[in-house]
């Protein structure tokens, strides 16, 4: 059995800033990051907390391929929409001020909408619907991404797992909250998969022969060399809904660079044609949408929280204890790790030790290493 060590959210929050910070991300923005890292572990997202933190921040700053001081730009503007360039800089900071301004304008006008070009990786796409619903908004947002899913019918990385998050207010002590790739599942995993150690399902990849690849090393090294794909929501097969997979992914490529001018598909790489880290060029949207704009915010929190107990309460089948709705297990899990902290794998915590003695983080002491 894997050793597993539990370190305390308080402590590993500020270990993150203290890392962006070290590599030159500016206080406010490295907090930014560290927040939205944090709450993916805390809701048990851990493909997308504490482990991206090195390989898709620090070592990217480091290759270049992210400028950790880069201010995002306002391009265009109207009364509820607003163009960004991220120029090369932090996903996380420049989506969270595109969603503040989405929600601004929603404010005002009962919708606002930003999208964003030249960005990088930013973490959780629900942390930024959060951000919404807090507001008793509804909150939308995708992204694009590197190219590791293959077309229905293909066998080429082509597009990224693109994922929507939706964020609803409810009368329940936790909202409706969804936040998947459009993909049958997406490359956090398959890393978090390698570093474990652990088997990808059948079904998930597909190599060029047209075969489920299982192993997760030979999956990160063909989304490299072009020899492996995610396979789309579906599958490899229409009768198994692989289209609409297929369809949801364009979709949300399309909103983020379309609409922004960016770029897309290939051109997501960050990689040049020698294998050099480059800037990824990722593209987002944010959407806002004021409930009271519509409705009364009570009433429809209250329909809300009914769908959502009614989908509960219907006929469980055999062998099932329970039926979930969409945030119920990320809330259960903050419930569960309140006290418990961010679980780190061993190769987490080399990463963490790696981290701590290359920028002499000497304060930082660790129940590992």
């Amino acid at each position: 059995m894997e050793n597993v060590a539990w370190v305390d959210f308080e402590t590993m929050e500020r270990f993150m800033v203290d890392v962006l910070k070290a590599a030159g991300v500016p206080e406010e923005n490295a907090k930014i990051a560290a927040d939205v890292m944090i709450t993916a572990d805390k809701m048990g997202i851990d493909s997308h907390g504490i482990n991206r933190l090195k390989s898709m921040y620090y070592d990217r700053i480091r290759a270049g391929a992210l400028d950790p001081k880069a201010e995002p730009e306002i391009v265009r503007e109207g009364p509820t929409t607003t163009v960004m360039d991220a120029h090369s800089g932090l996903g996380h900071s420049v989506s969270k001020k595109a969603m503040q301004i989405a929600i601004d304008k929603a404010k005002k006008y009962g919708m606002g909408m930003t999208v964003v070009r030249n960005s990088n990786h930013y973490g959780i796409a629900g942390y930024y619907s959060l951000m919404a619903e807090k507001d008793g908004m509804i909150g939308i947002c995708g992204t694009n991404a590197r190219p590791s899913v293959a077309p229905t019918f293909g066998v080429e990385n082509m597009a990224g797992t693109n994922p929507l998050a939706f964020a609803m207010p409810s009368d329940e002590d936790f909202p409706f909250f969804f936040d998947a790739a459009t993909s049958m599942t997406q490359r956090g995993k398959v890393e978090v998969c390698a570093k474990k150690g652990k088997d990808l399902a059948e079904g998930l990849v597909i190599g060029d022969d047209g075969k489920s690849i299982t192993d997760p090393n030979k999956v990160l090294e063909g989304f490299t060399n072009g020899n492996a794909a995610l396979c789309p929501l579906g599958g490899i097969l229409e009768e198994t809904g692989s289209h609409k997979g297929y369809g949801f992914l364009t979709a949300i490529e399309i909103l983020s660079a379309a609409l922004q001018g960016g770029s897309f598909l290939k051109m997501l790489s960050g990689l040049d044609e020698n294998g050099k880290k480059v800037p990824c060029k990722l593209g987002h949207f944010f959407i806002a949408i004021d409930i009271s704009a519509f409705t009364d915010l009570g009433s429809f929190k209250k329909t809300t929280g009914d769908i959502l107990r009614s989908l509960r309460s219907s006929r469980k089948a055999p062998g099932k204890e329970r039926i979930y709705t969409a945030g119920e297990k990320e809330y259960l899990v903050q419930i569960e790790r309140k006290d418990k902290g961010v679980p780190l794998s061993e190769s987490l915590q080399e990463e963490v030790l790696y981290l701590k003695k290359e920028l002499g983080l000497d304060s930082y002491h660790f129940p590992f290493g």
